[in-house]
């Protein structure tokens, strides 16, 4: 079972802060999106990769519900990864499709890219 604590906390912060911000600052572009909701759209749907993968289910198209919705997007698709990799029994792999990595790289991986995100947004 891994500690997927720190994943969950900084969703959680990057989430409510999306929550709260104005239409023109979820608008305005960061370098390499369009525009910071985008960026968190683009976080989102990777977190949920990681959770299906880790699953084991079938890929699933992840919607784009509009920059008002991407703080709960990422709420939902970082919680889902964080029950996916908190199931896992310790050294178990997830089947990504470049090849399996450890549970503990995908948690690691998926919390740099949180703070990735977090820095690029503010």
């Amino acid at each position: 079972m891994h500690d997927v604590q720190l994943l969950v906390e900084a969703v959680d912060s990057l989430a409510d802060r999306f929550r709260s911000l104005p239409q023109s600052k979820l608008l305005g572009a960061v370098p390499g999106y369009e525009s910071r909701a985008g960026a968190v759209l683009a976080l989102a749907r990777r977190l949920a990769e990681l959770a299906l993968a880790a699953e084991g289910g079938p890929e699933r198209e992840f919607p784009d519900a509009g920059a008002f919705a991407a703080g709960d997007q990422l709420a939902v698709a970082g919680h889902d990864l964080a029950a996916a990799l908190a199931a896992l029994p310790e050294g178990d792999a997830v089947a990504l499709p470049g090849g399996p990595v450890a549970a503990a790289e995908v948690l690691a991986g998926a919390l740099a890219a949180v703070r990735e995100t977090a820095a690029l947004c503010r």
